[in-house]
């Protein structure tokens, strides 16, 4: 999947792929002015604060370094029969970004279908799980103080300009779940300075960081951040744990009135590390990805006219003789070997219509395309779901 944003973000940080995600802090400005407002408006982020149900902690409101109680601007709407539905109270709202606050909509990816896409095709580019949060700051309002992330960052800012400060790690690669709370910041500040419409900034796990409009006046500023959690030696250990339970030994109960049997469970532990390498896990990982939300096929409603791939992954294609196996979220699918042109077009990536590719690739495209679609590997490409697509990623060529 080839989608303009990461062309953008390789170009404006210097890098030739995902290789060097996490490995340093980098910073640039994208040679695509179009792009950012394509991303993501102010006025798109309130649009969809008024249109859907929001519940903190995933919205939330921040003025003077402190979080506002959600009382002041979330409302319940009353249906005819008494349902009471928790919205975003538009006026409330409107006065606090008028003196001045920070909005913070995570997972923005779940709601808008541009956002959707941006992470998929980052997935695909980084074999990680990405997430996209969306800050907006109103005219002299605080962000959040001096802090450090357990993942990587990718910053984007799409509208108006924010202060920032970064500081160098003062632990290296701590994690959420650590044995050190690093709660003392670094002194080292590696960058401060402004954020412009088009910039780009790459913040690795553990640096701390801040960003403000105060003493900035009147204005705005947009950003996003790409979250992206990498797998670490402590998650493949996890995982060893989880196929230890195959082994007897590991089963029994550890006696505590005598000495437990320990050469016995190293010498098991130490075969078990060497025969679930860390690539065997990080290949696992990707197969145990769960299958993404997605609107279901119903021929009721119209005919599969066109798909796209959804999974969070690129599926993995293997042929072996007569056959061909399509493995992705946990699924193995065969079919014959004749079906190979048509899974590499329907698993590209990018959006297909069926009648088109049927004149390259053989008619058994509508029939492969139903089995994809029945086992969500690919979805119905829906009006909303093709807006995401449009501009950003180029259909499937023919």
């Amino acid at each position: 999947m080839e989608h303009r944003l990461i062309s953008a973000i390789e170009t404006a940080l210097g890098w030739s792929g995902a290789t060097e995600l996490g490995k340093g802090f980098a910073r640039g400005s994208m040679d695509d002015p179009a792009l950012v407002s394509r991303l993501l408006t102010p006025n798109r982020l309130l649009d969809m604060a008024m249109r859907r149900s929001l519940h903190r902690p995933q919205f939330r409101c921040f003025q003077k370094g402190e979080e506002v109680h959600p009382a002041v601007y979330y409302t319940d709407s009353i249906s005819p029969r008494g349902q009471s539905i928790p919205m975003v109270d538009m006026r409330g709202l409107a006065k606090l970004l008028g003196e001045g606050a920070t909005l913070v909509l995570d997972q923005a990816n779940v709601f808008d279908p541009t956002l959707e896409v941006a992470c998929r095709a980052l997935q695909w580019w980084s074999h990680e799980r990405v997430q996209v949060n969306a800050y907006l700051t109103t005219n002299d309002a605080t962000g959040f103080p001096l802090h450090w992330d357990d993942h990587d960052v990718v910053i984007v800012q799409l509208a108006g300009e924010k202060e920032w400060e970064v500081r160098a790690a003062s632990r290296k690669v701590p994690m959420y779940r650590d044995s050190d709370p690093n709660n003392t910041p670094s002194d080292k500040i590696i960058w401060s300075g402004p954020l412009r419409t088009g910039d780009v900034m790459h913040i690795p796990r553990g640096h701390w960081h801040q960003a403000t409009r105060t003493g900035s006046g009147a204005g705005k500023s947009l950003h996003v951040t790409f979250g992206t959690t990498k797998r670490t030696g402590a998650s493949w250990l996890s995982w060893l744990a989880d196929w230890c339970r195959e082994r007897e030994v590991f089963r029994h109960d550890l006696d505590r009135w005598n000495d437990p049997n320990s050469t016995v469970l190293t010498e098991a532990a130490t075969a078990l590390l060497g025969e679930r390498s860390p690539a065997e896990f990080l290949a696992a990982y990707g197969q145990q990805m769960p299958l993404p939300r997605q609107v279901p096929f119903l021929d009721i409603l119209g005919p599969l006219d066109a798909v796209v791939c959804t999974s969070h992954l690129p599926p993995r294609i293997q042929g072996s003789g007569e056959t061909v196996d399509v493995l992705s979220s946990g699924k193995k699918m065969t079919f014959a070997t004749e079906a190979l042109p048509a899974l590499r077009l329907l698993l590209s990536g990018r959006p297909v219509v069926l009648e088109q590719a049927a004149v390259v690739v053989g008619a058994e495209v509508m029939e492969v395309a139903g089995v994809l679609v029945e086992e969500e590997l690919c979805a119905v490409l829906t009006p909303e779901l093709s807006s995401g697509y449009t501009g950003l990623v180029t259909n499937a060529a023919f």
